[in-house]
């Protein structure tokens, strides 16, 4: 097949969502001719080649961060990627249109698979429909819920990556259709070896490590929280991103007595990113909501119990007592007494830290493209031969 991924987000810029399409584009582009429509900010070129991968980025002159979006940039992404998509088909390029994330992508890949007459799949992620940490989250405003639910009730198909965000479509977009759950992959990660020393932390610490943007969503200073209230003087917090958050984050260990035992890495490489996990105990995460959570994977594959919150898609894959803790939304007691048992029982860490490694073997990148090939593959069948999937409000 020939398939244009629309998408504003694609590495380096951008956090999760690009990650995971792009690990799904080069995929795919093993069996299949593969384009990306992205964004371009940074100094990034206009065009290049990614492991097979055509990626063509616009310019959206707004942006000036690699980890973080704001709302100019999305909004310039919309006719900016337009504009180049119509230039982009000719003598049938494409075969289908895989959009990713409903807001800001969706009315390009809508456009797009309209004026060509090719079936356009939509996938959300989590974040598009729901981010309870922002005001401007689509879901709280009528004049977005509006254009969202066209958006998603006129897709060929629909696909979301957990049951939460599923839920979502129909609980606060009133959309009930046919849709895919279609989970995550991730790319298998290469096995590094612990760096501690390089990262400042002493060889005999325990490790709780977070990976991930510095946003308000992602709560990290509660990590900081359960850190002091754990009351083990051995135990540091290993955080790996970059973010607006970053400077709130560093006052709040400091000001507690703990800024020596609180490490942020700052945007990393993939290998150190790997690095620090390789060099960890312990996952952590306070975010308040993930539409999936790929790093929850990737500390899986490295054998780490998890400790996080129970609001999110996450919990299709997470088991409280299982692969480590899953408490109640923001009880802060409860994920410190998970830590707490943790820090004291490296037979239990290695129990859930097996169990991890094993249940990660359903939720790698190339699952996930198969998946999704039958789901393009039915898309363009279905496209010609005039039949769309019926869709009710």
């Amino acid at each position: 097949m020939k398939i244009l991924f629309c998408n504003y987000e694609y590495p380096p810029l951008g956090g999760g969502g690009g990650v995971v399409m792009a690990a799904l584009a080069r995929e795919l582009a093993r069996r299949h001719t593969v384009t990306v429509l992205t964004s371009r900010a940074l100094a990034l070129p206009a065009e290049s080649d990614d492991a097979g991968v055509r990626v063509i980025r616009v310019p959206v002159i707004f942006r000036r961060e690699l980890a973080v979006a704001n709302l100019p940039s999305m909004l310039a992404y919309v006719p900016a990627a337009g504009l180049r998509g119509l230039g982009l088909q000719r003598g049938g390029q494409f075969d289908v249109i895989n959009t990713h994330f409903v807001v800001p992508s969706g009315p390009v890949g809508h456009l797009l698979a309209h004026l060509w007459r090719i079936p356009n799949v939509l996938s959300v992620h989590g974040g598009d429909l729901y981010d309870p940490s922002k005001a401007s989250s689509p879901h709280r405003h009528a004049w977005l819920r509006g254009p969202i639910r066209y958006l998603l009730r006129r897709a060929d198909r629909l696909v979301g990556q957990s049951r939460n965000t599923l839920e979502h479509v129909r609980g606060f977009y009133g959309v009930e259709r046919a849709s895919e759950l279609i989970p995550l992959g991730i790319e298998r990660p290469s096995q590094q070896a612990p760096v501690r020393r390089e990262l400042g932390i002493p060889e005999d610490a325990f490790v709780m490590v977070t990976v991930g943007r510095l946003v308000a969503r992602k709560a990290n200073l509660k990590l900081v929280e359960a850190l002091i209230a754990a009351q083990r003087p051995n135990a540091y917090l290993l955080i790996v991103g970059d973010g607006p958050e970053a400077d709130a984050i560093r006052t709040a260990a400091a000001n507690a007595g703990v800024g020596d035992r609180v490490h942020l890495t700052g945007q990393v490489s993939e290998q150190r990113k790997f690095e620090a996990l390789a060099s960890a105990d312990l996952f952590v995460s306070a975010s308040q909501h993930e539409g999936f959570g790929l790093v929850f994977l990737e500390a899986m594959a490295y054998g780490l119990p998890i400790i996080c919150f129970d609001h999110g898609g996450q919990t299709d894959f997470l088991t409280d007592g299982e692969t480590g803790f899953v408490v109640k939304l923001n009880d802060i007691d409860a994920f410190t007494q998970g830590v707490v048992q943790l820090h004291d029982s490296k037979g239990l860490r290695e129990r859930m830290g097996d169990t991890n490694r094993r249940r990660v073997e359903n939720y790698f990148i190339d699952t996930c493209a198969r998946n999704y090939e039958v789901v393009f593959e039915d898309a363009v069948r279905s496209a010609k031969s005039g039949v769309r999937q019926p869709v009710s409000s």
